[in-house]
């Protein structure tokens, strides 16, 4: 049998190592796929630490896969999928289909998600298995490179501004600009609401304006965010890609009524907001847990439709570990892809 290489972590926090594997056959409603490029997401990290419950090491981190599908396991055709078919795996890498919010087809929270990295070998890797309901097609337009990070950081952005309340020409604010947050502005730009891009630091305006911003709040200013974001009417939605609570909770204030927080940035420390703050203008707040395959699909074809591209830094899958600590570090701009060669 044939081998493969994957960059694996052998221990919590241990470094990477490239080593050779045998190429496994696709079980019944699997596929193999031909790893092009992988994104390296924040949420890596969770498995690379062990931190999740059920981590088994060694660990092959990756769920921004895109690549060609080289192997089918039975059963796989019959879901329309062909050997040669370009394809991309995210965050959500297919469910148990009888857990109650499976049944509901709520399939993004099922109750025992399957995760590439966590419940089975992800994309760190030059092939990976993967089942059939996890897969979502890539246009022709994009690039693997473009179409890994779209699988979790643009379909994180882009479904949960679709899902969220704000209409065309409502204010809408993208709480941070990194890599959730320059795929987010650009979304929001693109579905017609007048954005407004909020960071740290004067030196990000110039960005905001080029990904598309009709403006920019400089959270470290004079002025508060909440204050800035209400001089401009209130926002209806703040979509918060920041892991950062505190920040987080700054933007409740510059709500409009009935405005929405979506929350898609992590952070271990609470986010502090009063119940005041809600209910005397009737204000949510929303935890948004990325997308299923379809969503990813939706939100490749919608990319490719508006120009819509992630701004990457692209490294040899022999350099994993120098472009993970380049993630940790937050010195990508604005997300770094590996690939085979």
């Amino acid at each position: 049998m044939s081998s493969y290489r994957v960059a694996q972590v052998a221990t919590p926090n241990g470094p990477f190592e490239i080593v050779e594997r045998e190429v496994p056959h696709p079980g019944p409603r699997h596929v193999r796929i031909a790893v092009e490029a992988c994104g390296i997401c924040h949420s890596d990290d969770f498995f690379v630490s062990g931190g999740l419950p059920g981590v088994q090491f060694p660990v092959v981190a990756g769920h921004e896969v895109a690549g060609r599908i080289e192997e089918l396991g039975e059963g796989a055709q019959d879901s329309n999928w062909n050997v040669g078919d370009r394809v991309t795996v995210g965050w959500f890498g297919g469910s148990c289909g009888h857990c109650t919010p499976c049944r509901q087809g709520d399939f993004i929270v099922c109750e025992s998600l399957k995760v590439p990295g966590w419940t089975y070998d992800g994309g760190f890797a030059e092939s990976i298995v993967a089942p059939v309901d996890a897969l979502a097609r890539i246009p022709d337009a994009l690039t693997a490179a473009d179409a890994g990070p779209l699988a979790c950081a643009g379909v994180t952005t882009y479904h949960g501004l679709r899902r969220s309340p704000a209409q065309p020409g409502d204010l809408v604010a993208v709480l941070g600009i990194g890599g959730l947050g320059h795929l987010a502005v650009q979304y929001a730009t693109a579905m017609g609401y007048e954005t407004v891009a909020i960071a740290r630091g004067p030196d990000r305006a110039e960005l905001a304006k080029q990904l598309g911003a009709h403006h920019y709040i400089d959270s470290t200013g004079s002025t508060s965010v909440a204050d800035a974001l209400q001089a401009l009417g209130g926002a209806k939605v703040v979509i918060a890609t920041a892991g950062a609570s505190d920040a987080i909770a700054a933007t409740v204030d510059g709500l409009s009524h009935r405005g929405e927080l979506v929350v898609i940035g992590i952070d271990p420390d609470p986010v502090l907001i009063s119940p005041a703050q809600l209910i005397m203008r009737g204000k949510t707040v929303r935890g948004h847990p990325s997308g299923t395959a379809q969503d990813v699909q939706d939100t490749l074809a919608f990319s490719a439709l508006h120009g819509i591209r992630p701004v990457v830094e692209v490294m040899p899958l022999s350099q994993t570990g120098e472009a993970y600590q380049r993630m940790l570090a937050s010195r990508a701009r604005f997300r770094m892809v590996l690939t085979p060669t």
